[in-house]
């Protein structure tokens, strides 16, 4: 028997990460069966069960491949000389997770399944780990880009860097759910949101 090759064996982890990933974000996690994800991804039971044994692996395995995606970007950035400004950068990895996650998807139901995988975390200690590690890992990321806005001048250093680092996680979560819930959330809305914030300045009080 010809062996199979690592590109193959890859492909088809994709394959059914990407199926399953549509499947979710159109019907939802819970009313979604491991039957209609071999339905989209057609392939057999076997071929799909070689991968993952069900649904809360299939959805631990995005969740934790969307914070990598994530983070590299941050980290990136953070090499970068200056490194890209908030507003820019949250804009650049906003659109990769939301709206180049499910090609020709639906931005709206990828918001609403990122929803309900935080809500899973609340009844799956595994998937909470997952996401645990994902948001320590977003965490330091964005703490990175802090030092390297602080060495290029361009933010004081009176501010903690994990403060800076929560605030611009909850301004991300914050969008995927008005996104969520409300839909019609254009990316450039946090660009020009964050923009503009940025462009204040404090006046010392006497």
């Amino acid at each position: 028997m010809a062996r199979v090759s690592q590109e193959h064996l890859d492909a088809r982890r994709r394959q059914i990460l990407d199926g399953a990933a549509r499947c979710f974000a159109r019907n939802g996690f819970h009313a979604t069966s491991m039957a209609d994800v071999l339905t989209e991804v057609g392939l057999s039971a076997g071929a799909v069960y070689r991968y993952f044994r069900g649904k809360d692996e299939l959805i631990a395995a995005i969740a934790a491949e969307a914070f990598a995606g994530i983070r590299g970007a941050f980290e990136e950035a953070s090499q970068s000389t200056p490194p890209p400004s908030p507003d820019v950068l949250l804009g650049a990895v906003m659109r990769i997770f939301l709206e180049e996650r499910i090609p020709g998807g639906d931005s709206r139901a990828f918001a609403r399944l990122i929803i309900q995988v935080w809500s899973e975390t609340l009844r799956d200690e595994h998937l909470f780990q997952t996401l645990a590690a994902g948001y320590d890992g977003m965490r330091e990321a964005w703490a990175s880009l802090v030092e390297a806005y602080r060495a290029n001048g361009l933010m004081r250093a009176d501010v903690p860097a994990d403060h800076v680092a929560r605030t611009m996680i909850a301004i991300a979560q914050g969008f995927i759910a008005q996104q969520a819930l409300f839909g019609n959330v254009e990316v450039r809305v946090i660009e020009d949101g964050l923009r503009a914030l940025m462009s204040m300045e404090t006046q010392s009080r006497s």
